[in-house]
């Protein structure tokens, strides 16, 4: 039996071949998991329905997370469709692009509320959304980024965001813990996204990382997708409210040495 074989997964967040949540929902097809799709803008659409036709995934909806009735009408249509669910995946966030350029306390305050709400607050109405049809326990989880914690550059307010993010994962996790569901939240390395390309200067960001991290590159859409497949599972059935990094190491790192003086060891 495949490690998903008969599970239910309804992933957020796909934009196109990308996208981290397309690197999940890969890992976990092939795992055996029956997958469901939602997209967050019409202009998506004709992005993603080959990529699950590709999958054989024929429950594909649009939703905008920041907008309850759509959650709502989403989770309906998915307990029509699946009966029950046993994984979320939340792989959606946003910032406007000029609260990314500019300095941090520059950021707007719509522009704020805005990241806050389409990053953060909408892990909380999908979870609240999904708990009908999660009776039998089950998996959540979100993606993070490692400008939670430290200053990275044009982060600015999706650095802030990610942290609550993890704040909300660790408090949704204390909250759903007594349901036997759990909550965790992946922190990826830099990869080449949609999002990542709305970052200045995200290119040497990324050259940057790949030549400093202890395993000397970055990671791909695969390696976070299996580090996925493992929340989704049993393997992980102690594992709750904990933010686990898949890039590559560079998070354990505390001072950088050039890359040329790695040659003289």
């Amino acid at each position: 039996m495949k490690l998903l074989e008969g599970k239910k997964v309804l992933i957020f967040g796909i934009a196109n071949k990308h996208s981290i949540a397309w690197g999940i929902a890969r890992a976990m097809h092939e795992a055996g998991a029956e997958i469901g799709f939602s997209y967050g803008i019409p202009e998506l659409e004709k992005r993603v329905l080959p990529l699950a036709k590709e999958l054989g995934v024929t429950f594909v909806e649009k939703c905008d997370v920041g907008v309850d009735a759509e959650i709502d009408q989403v989770f309906a249509k998915a307990k029509e469709h699946f009966g029950t669910i046993d994984v979320l995946v939340h792989s959606v966030a946003f910032a406007k692009r000029e609260d990314l350029m500019s300095y941090f306390y520059e950021s707007s305050r719509d522009g704020f509320a805005l990241a806050m709400d389409i990053s953060v607050y909408s892990l909380i109405a999908l979870t609240r959304a999904a708990l009908p049809l999660m009776a039998e326990g089950g998996s959540i989880m979100s993606m993070t980024y490692y400008g939670s914690e430290k200053v990275m550059p044009n982060y600015n307010t999706m650095g802030v965001a990610k942290a609550a993010l993890e704040a909300t994962t660790r408090y949704l996790a204390a909250d759903l813990g007594p349901r036997g569901i759990r909550v965790n939240a992946i922190s990826a390395g830099p990869i080449k996204t949609l999002a990542a390309a709305g970052i200045t200067n995200f290119r040497k960001m990324l050259n940057y990382a790949g030549e400093r991290t202890p395993l000397r590159r970055n990671v791909d859409q695969m390696e976070v997708g299996r580090t996925a497949l493992y929340l989704a599972s049993d393997l992980s059935s102690g594992v709750t409210g904990e933010i686990i990094y898949v890039d590559a190491g560079y998070n354990i790192m505390g001072m950088f040495e050039p890359p040329e003086n790695w040659t003289a060891r």
